[in-house]
C-alpha cells in the first residue's frame, strides 16, 4: 500500500486524586476545553471532552506515532498546572492511573453521546461502578484494590 490510513480513536478516563469532587462546576467547562487544547497541541484530535467533579472522559483521535502513556502523562501534567495557576487550587492532582479503550468507527457516536451525558449518568452510578462496568465489558482484568 503506497500510503498509511489510520483510525485510532481512544476513550480516555482519569480521575482526581483520591476521587475527590474537586473539579468545580464553575470552571469545569474551561477545564474540558483546556484538555481538548492540550490534545491538539500534542498533535491529536479531541472529539469530545466531558466529565463530572471527580473524573473526566475524552474521545480522542491520535496518530500512529503517539505513545498513549506519554500522551496521558503530558495531558495530566499540563492540566494540573493549569488548575494550579488559573484556578488557584494548588493541592489539585489527578490519580496516577487511567483507563483507555480503543473505539471502533461505528461506536464513536455512542461514545460521544455517553461522554456528553456524564452529569445525567452519574446521578445514578458512581465513578467506581462506571469504571468496573467498562473494564468488565472490555474484558480487562483488574484488581479491585487499585480502583480507589
Amino acid at each position: 500500500m503506497p500510503s498509511t490510513h489510520l483510525s485510532l480513536h481512544y476513550h480516555l478516563i482519569f480521575g482526581t486524586k483520591y476521587r475527590e469532587a474537586s473539579i468545580g462546576a464553575d470552571w469545569q467547562d474551561r477545564l474540558h476545553e483546556y484538555l481538548g487544547g492540550i490534545i491538539n497541541s500534542l498533535g491529536g484530535f479531541p472529539e469530545i471532552v466531558g466529565g463530572v467533579a471527580d473524573h473526566v472522559h475524552l474521545l480522542v483521535r491520535l496518530k500512529a506515532t503517539h505513545c498513549l502513556a506519554d500522551v496521558l502523562r503530558e495531558l495530566k501534567k499540563v492540566a494540573s498546572s493549569w488548575v494550579h495557576d488559573e484556578i488557584g487550587l494548588r493541592q489539585f492532582a489527578w490519580q496516577e492511573g487511567y483507563a483507555a479503550f480503543t473505539v471502533s468507527p461505528n461506536s464513536r457516536d455512542g461514545v460521544r453521546t455517553y461522554i456528553a451525558n456524564q452529569v445525567e449518568h452519574h446521578r445514578v452510578k458512581s465513578f467506581r461502578e462506571e469504571l468496573i462496568e467498562m473494564l468488565e465489558r472490555a474484558g480487562v482484568e483488574y484488581d479491585p484494590k487499585y480502583l480507589d
